[in-house]
């Protein structure tokens, strides 16, 4: 018989599942999508998935009632998916719950001697460029470039075509990283990558351009559902100026429009009563008050379910 005192005995094998998960996770070097899937004692079926990703995998699963929810970053493709624009056949019926905050834009660094000055300048020279991406094949990165360079006039077998090179290698180029030097030596052109903040001051002071996105580009993304954004001289002293590119902020967790209200909410108080056990990019308790509410680092261009907004709303955190 459980002690009335101790723990709840459904408590204590959740957080051991889920620790367990987390700790496989952030295992340095380890890159695996959680998926937990809860039942009641007995039953035989799996009434509830809960899906982390960082893929359209997760998109994919909520909008076939696969799974009750999915995070996702940034919040850029998700929108993508609602607005239905390509590869989307029509809108996906995502809702939001919150936005976990998340401040990045889309990076395109290349080297100086490559005389680039925008990112359009690729295609208009037909640039044999070598370029450095993420080696996650599934990453929203490339779901993104795919459509940013379509938008700029060419795609990466063009870029190909013209003796170009596009290198799928590793993950995040840290600052001590192979990949990072790699740039730093010439070995290639250039990186696309996010996390501007873990390497874009320190790349531009060691010379490297920052390129911007034009105009037309850019407003050819907005209409599909991305945000613009800059890459700010304030932020990174190193940068001659700001850098127009495409917004890579926000982690949204989202579940399907048709998901009961009742367990929408069930969902919303498990957050707010877990707030201070999750961690995200600052110090302290996750800030669910600011993650109902669209910012720059909390991008809301889906909106929220309507069971949570109602939630959020009864914790005074939307008037």
């Amino acid at each position: 018989m459980a002690d009335p005192a101790g723990p709840n005995p459904n408590e204590t094998r959740s957080r051991i599942i889920l620790e367990i998960a987390g700790q496989m996770v952030a295992a340095r070097g380890a890159r695996r999508q959680v998926k937990v899937l809860l039942r009641d004692q007995g039953a035989s079926d799996w009434p509830l998935c809960l899906f982390g990703s960082s893929t359209n995998e997760g998109i994919a699963a909520v909008a076939k009632g696969e799974a009750a929810l999915a995070l996702i970053n940034p919040a850029g493709p998700l929108t993508v998916a609602y607005r239905g624009a390509p590869p989307y056949q029509g809108p996906q019926p995502v809702r939001t719950i919150a936005v976990i905050p998340s401040l990045d834009q889309y990076v395109f660094a290349v080297r100086p001697e490559t005389g680039l000055a925008t990112v359009e300048d690729i295609a208009a020279r037909r640039y044999p460029l070598r370029v450095s991406l993420r080696g996650y094949r599934d990453h929203c990165l490339h779901f993104m470039l795919d459509h940013i360079l379509a938008a700029a006039g060419f795609s990466l077998d063009a870029l190909r075509s013209w003796g170009g090179e596009a290198r799928y290698e590793g993950a995040l180029p840290w600052i001590d990283s192979a990949k990072f030097n790699a740039l730093l030596s010439g070995e290639v052109d250039a990186i696309f990558d996010e996390a501007a903040d873990v390497w874009v001051d320190q790349a531009a002071a060691a010379g490297i351009r920052i390129l911007p996105l034009g105009a037309a580009t850019l407003g050819k993304l907005e209409a599909m559902g991305y945000r613009r954004g800059i890459i700010e001289k304030r932020l990174y002293p190193h940068l001659p100026h700001d850098v127009a590119s495409v917004d890579f902020s926000g982690w949204p967790i989202f579940v399907h429009a048709d998901l009961p209200d009742a367990l929408v909410t069930q969902i919303c108080a498990a957050i707010e009563a877990r707030k201070d056990h999750i961690p995200w990019q600052e110090p302290g308790p996750l800030p669910t008050a600011r993650m109902c509410r669209d910012a720059i680092d909390t991008p809301l261009d889906v909106p929220l379910h309507q069971a949570a907004e109602a939630f959020w709303r009864g914790c005074g955190y939307i008037r």
